[in-house]
């Protein structure tokens, strides 16, 4: 089936600000009570904002994954869509924030081996996908985002973000996302148009 988006399926700079700022302060509290939960949290959705991972990929995470060398800070997505491996480069707060939360599952009793799980249950098993939709709802609706986002528009979102972080650079959203076709990453720019902006703002009055 092919990619159909609109504006409605992104968040805009104030719910993304919003979202994080919310996680991020249940995740500061968290730290200090010792709380898991907002602290995987935080990390979990700081990776869907700012990485654009799927769900499956971001349960597939394993601590070796997270590459922390601040020269080359990456997630290595090891079984993508169509079973391909790819690296998604992040940038320096996100990189920050996993190097210190790695360092947390090893103060909390967690393995960090390379193999270890980097996200887990609140009993210490796999994370599920459906684990991972109610994290995201359960954020988004305390901080007012609309019912009709899912954990899949940080996705989204972010390659809207990216597109335009990175003066319209197409191939690079592409690489990010792991799309196979360049025409499944072109909707993003075809729905992000700023001539269609600059366009109806043109029309006689």
């Amino acid at each position: 089936m092919a990619l159909e988006l609109t504006q409605e399926d992104f968040l805009t700079p104030k719910q993304v600000k919003a979202l994080k700022d919310h996680c991020r302060r249940l995740a500061e509290e968290g730290t200090r009570d010792r709380r898991k939960r907002p602290v995987r949290d935080w990390a979990i959705l700081h990776v869907a904002l700012d990485a654009g991972l799927r769900v499956s990929e971001i349960c597939a995470l394993r601590v070796g994954d997270v590459i922390l060398e601040p020269e080359h800070a990456s997630l290595i997505v090891r079984d993508g869509k169509g079973h391909k491996k790819r690296g998604v480069r992040i940038g320096k707060a996100l990189r920050d924030h996993l190097e210190e939360f790695i360092a947390w599952k090893a103060e909390n009793g967690e393995s960090i081996s390379n193999r270890a799980p980097l996200f887990v249950s609140l009993r210490g098993g796999p994370l599920t996908r459906s684990a991972v939709f109610r994290i995201f709802k359960a954020n988004a609706r305390a901080v007012g985002i609309p019912p009709r986002f899912s954990i899949h528009s940080c996705r989204h979102t972010y390659a809207s973000l990216l597109y335009r972080a990175s003066n319209y650079n197409i191939r690079l959203v592409q690489k990010q996302l792991g799309h196979s076709s360049i025409q499944t990453t072109q909707i993003y720019a075809d729905v992000l148009s700023e001539d269609a902006a600059v366009a109806v703002d043109r029309l006689p009055q």
